[in-house]
């Protein structure tokens, strides 16, 4: 076992012992063009409960500004309820060290993580997911305007990766499952 292995085994232990919830949060760019427009991208940020792979807040923007990232961590204290102990870990963007982002997680008692610089393996569980995503879903598309694409990662995220995906972390099932069966949900 490596100490990075070591290190994930403890943080998930601590984690399900002390009911420390973490999650993590990336943003990221579709890049298929919308309408042949070069600059009709959107951005997507996701907020992802470690426990139990759910994906409990997300954001999409045009821009890629301290608001996305601010907007979906708002959704998953919105949908999760005020923690007790949370532990946030993101990579080091300029949207994470905001000082909107900052003040929100301040004011909910949630604690910031941040990887070390270049270090994505940090992120795994969020880079797998954009991963995903980008395979299964946006792939090769070419949506015919930002509402489209909108209306797509909305339809991927909350009607197919949350409860039909299956996730090999959590013993094969999807995320919801995995939450009604350990009575989450």
């Amino acid at each position: 076992m490596t100490v990075r292995d070591r290190s994930l085994l403890s943080r998930r232990t601590c984690s399900i012992a002390s009911s420390l919830r973490s999650v993590l949060t990336r943003s990221g760019s579709l890049t298929s063009p919308t309408s042949g427009r070069p600059k009709a991208g959107l951005y997507v940020a996701a907020v992802i409960d470690l426990f139990s792979r759910r994906v409990v807040g997300w954001s999409m923007k045009a821009e890629m500004t301290a608001q996305l990232v601010t907007d979906a961590l708002i959704m998953a204290v919105w949908r999760r309820g005020k923690p007790d102990a949370l532990l946030h870990h993101s990579d080091q963007g300029s949207q994470y060290t905001s000082e909107q982002f900052r003040t929100l997680m301040a004011d909910h008692g949630i604690d910031c993580s941040m990887s070390r610089s270049g270090n994505v393996w940090d992120n795994a569980a969020m880079e797998s997911f954009f991963s995903s995503m980008k395979t299964e879903r946006i792939g090769r598309k070419v949506y015919q305007s930002r509402d489209a694409a909108r209306s797509d990662v909305f339809d991927y995220i909350e009607r197919f990766y949350n409860t039909m995906r299956r996730h090999s972390t959590i013993g094969y099932v999807s995320p919801v499952e995995f939450e009604r069966k350990i009575g989450l949900a």
